[in-house]
């Protein structure tokens, strides 16, 4: 056997019992003492070697999107967009590219109950020909904010308070009356739609306004749609409740057990796109991510369909140490100047550094199942068997050349250095549609949600109330005049 080319894994597991450097291990059950009763020995190295992989069995959960589940399978195009992009897995029907999906809550720890009133997390690695792309989106179409300025702030506010270590509202109302911004957010959060009755029944939005490049460098802009085929389904609360208690880990075991008995969860790709020189043309801003576009002016396009129809090989590899970047993309997509993908371009990349290492792009999950060549060397915890005695480029030591030149966005960029707001903010008018779209039954579910867990903390403020009033009539007057309504019946206004 050739020791370079050995990959430690189950395939290679020997008869007997073994310690990590391969020696046998002739007693896995007693330790090494003076006498039967006496003290331990230090020298046992089989007992401290096996405690200390104990002691590490755990790595840094993920500050956010900490709970989730994960699944593979494969993506297939069903309609020609080559008109759009010049992205090789796009191009042309019929063409399978391997996916691997992880879906999660995103504020609470890694063991919280699946059924917490939480945006879901909806993200898929796409292995492509040309290196992977990384679609990391959620299961709601916006956000809560639109600069990346305000994300850990946002963040400490949704998470539990420091000293009790309990998710509180009144903190919740505090943080977000300062951004009016957030409200179309929430008329999806504290909607019917807020808690997703499990994965499979959940849609998929890429949230950002992303650029499709085609091989003439026509620029469009574009948003991503998952949908399932199987329905989008919810929880009420009651129901919620019920759900938790049995199982905190419904939707795992929902997803986990669908695939397992060939009931494989599939789901639409769809896209809008906008010729990125009408940007101006709207009263809304196409970049920013707390608006959706319109579909009866930017219709859904279908693009394809993806089948999950495996699950993890293990839990641990294909999903803690499975990374997502938003900054991972391919030929023929690129990030738009969306100020929160922007962010997200860096922090994402920053946070997998610090919770898996420098290299974590080289764990089996992460890394690309097509060819690459760079000179990236080293580092802790770098596998790669490097056998060049070049390390450098330029060489004409070294046949690796640049690769071919692929159209990218060359828009013309000018203005001086500032710190601002966006000029069309437009903050109120799509929230307001949104509650007027709903039944009367619908909005009261959701002024009792945003009253009673938000604005009826007893340590939310008269002034935040207020502000928060300020907002919802402009949304719409009469979701302003029935929360005050509700505010004043209970003694709060």
């Amino acid at each position: 056997m050739d020791p370079y080319k050995f990959t430690a894994n189950s395939e290679f597991n020997s008869t007997q019992w073994t310690n990590n450097h391969g020696a046998p291990v002739w007693n896995n059950n007693n330790s090494a003492t003076v006498g039967v009763r006496g003290p331990i020995l230090m020298e046992d190295y089989q007992l401290m070697e096996k405690l200390a992989n104990f002691h590490r069995e755990r790595i840094p959960e993920r500050v956010v999107h900490a709970r989730g589940a994960s699944a593979k399978g494969f993506f297939e195009v069903t309609h020609d967009i080559s008109h759009l992009t010049c992205a090789d897995f796009l191009r042309g029907p019929g063409v399978q590219t391997p996916v691997i999906v992880r879906f999660s809550t995103v504020i609470h720890e890694r063991g919280s109950p699946e059924t917490i009133r939480d945006p879901r997390g909806f993200a898929v690695k796409f292995y492509t020909r040309e290196g992977n792309f990384d679609l990391v989106g959620n299961n709601m179409p916006v956000f809560f904010i639109r600069d990346g300025m305000k994300f850990p702030d946002m963040v400490h506010s949704l998470k539990p308070n420091p000293k009790s270590h309990i998710q509180e509202g009144w903190r919740i109302a505090d943080f977000f009356s300062h951004f009016p911004e957030s409200m179309h957010m929430f008329t999806f959060l504290l909607d019917d739609v807020g808690i997703p009755l499990n994965y499979r029944h959940m849609e998929g939005f890429g949230v950002h306004t992303f650029v499709m490049v085609n091989k003439e460098g026509k620029e469009t802009y574009v948003k991503f749609h998952w949908k399932p085929t199987c329905g989008v389904k919810s929880l009420l609360d009651d129901d919620a409740v019920l759900v938790g208690g049995k199982n905190h880990s419904h939707a795992t075991q929902d997803l986990y057990d669908a695939i397992a008995a060939g009931d494989y969860p599939e789901w639409r790709l769809f896209i809008q796109v906008m010729d990125a020189k009408d940007e101006n043309k709207f009263d809304f801003d196409p970049l920013d991510v707390t608006k959706t576009w319109p579909e009866d002016v930017f219709p859904l396009q279908p693009v394809g369909r993806m089948v999950l129809n495996r699950n993890p090989d293990n839990f641990f590899l294909e999903n803690e140490q499975l990374a997502f970047c938003p900054a991972i993309v391919v030929p023929g997509v690129h990030y738009s100047d969306d100020k929160l993908l922007q962010t997200r371009v860096f922090s994402y990349h920053d946070a997998q550094r610090y919770r898996l290492g420098g290299n974590y792009l080289m764990l089996p999950p992460n890394a690309p199942k097509s060819a690459y060549h760079n000179n990236h060397h080293d580092g802790a915890m770098n596998f790669l068997i490097r056998e060049e005695e070049v390390n450098y480029f330029p060489s004409r030591n070294d046949p690796a050349r640049q690769a071919e030149q692929f159209p990218v966005p060359s828009r013309d960029l000018s203005g001086t250095r500032e710190r601002g707001v966006i000029p069309k903010e437009n903050n109120f008018a799509q929230p307001g549609i949104r509650f007027r779209s709903w039944d009367k039954a619908r909005q009261d579910r959701f002024i009792d949600r945003l009253t009673g867990d938000l604005l009826l903390d007893p340590r939310t403020t008269q002034e935040v109330r207020r502000v928060w009033l300020g907002y919802l009539s402009q949304c719409d007057a009469d979701l302003g005049r029935r929360v005050a309504s509700k505010l004043q019946s209970a003694g709060a206004l």
